[in-house]
């Protein structure tokens, strides 16, 4: 597809929802095998989070701990979950008393533990920082064996180029830079010739799994995204797009999947590493 964007001109440029026509195309089918099941996560906060799922929405209920200012709340949400290895969940859900906020749950059932990445769009754009802004709480999931490691920060991917195909006519490469930037290029779609460099993180779940999160700065938007790297040649993601629509007022959330596969790593001179720039 040939883009009549002009590449100079940020202004021209997709909104959020520009994308969602069949960019959705290699998503995964939601799982159910959470259904009817009783979920309870306690994080380094003390914070303690019950889900009770459905088919398809979840009833939560957040109770804070002493070192999170959050307020209790409780409520239902529609959820999607796609099962990414054995045991081993991505749940996704928008809230609806808070529309500004968004949920990215990782279940690992076979160790016990878990990572939540709240996503929350600014109420008006500040200086130095994306209007959507990740948050991230690894914790445990109670009632389990905890074993293995906690999620945690990882350079693992830096040097990476990964070439990623959303859907027949959709596919980017994205070029991991240091621990809090990476590149992104459009190579078919709608924003075909476009790229730019945005901040992201990466956090490892399980051996060769990564969460990786985007937060972009042209657009109001940001991304999560779980990605088994396992076999480089064969990646799996599934992941979720959450920012405003072109009136800037809107929340506006959809998932989406991708095959991928890696083209390249680059290696730096020890020295020149940009894995020891600093913490994502």
């Amino acid at each position: 597809m040939t883009t009549t964007l002009n590449p100079a001109d940020t202004s021209t440029w997709l909104p959020l929802e520009g994308l969602a026509p069949g960019f959705d195309a290699n998503k995964a089918p939601h799982s159910t095998a959470l259904s009817g099941r009783e979920i309870t996560v306690v994080d380094g906060r003390g914070t303690r989070i019950v889900h009770r799922f459905d088919d398809s929405t979840v009833t939560w209920d957040y109770r804070p701990g002493a070192d999170d200012s959050t307020e209790a709340a409780s409520d239902t949400d529609d959820y999607e979950a796609f099962e990414v290895d054995d045991e081993l969940y991505f749940v996704q859900f928008h809230h609806r008393y808070l529309p500004n906020e968004a949920v990215s749950l990782i279940l690992d059932l076979r160790h016990g533990r878990s990572l939540a990445v709240i996503s929350d769009i600014l109420p008006a754009p500040e200086q130095g920082r994306t209007r959507v802004q990740h948050h991230f709480a690894p914790g445990t999931i109670e009632g389990t064996e905890v074993t293995g490691a906690e999620a945690a920060p990882t350079t693992t991917l830096i040097g990476r180029r990964v070439e990623w195909v959303y859907s027949e006519e959709h596919a980017y490469e994205h070029v991991y830079l240091s621990p809090r930037w990476y590149s992104w290029q459009c190579l078919a779609g709608p924003e075909r010739g476009l790229a730019d460099t945005d901040e992201n993180s990466v956090w490892e779940v399980r051996p060769g799994i990564y969460v990786f999160a985007w937060r972009e700065k042209v657009i109001p938007c940001a991304s999560v995204t779980i990605a088994d790297h396992r076999d480089v040649n064969a990646i799996r993601s599934h992941g979720v797009l959450f920012g405003l629509d072109e009136s800037g007022e809107v929340p506006t959330h959809f998932t989406f999947g991708a095959y991928g596969r890696l083209l390249s790593t680059t290696h730096h001179t020890p020295e020149l590493e940009p894995a020891t720039f600093g913490d994502a």
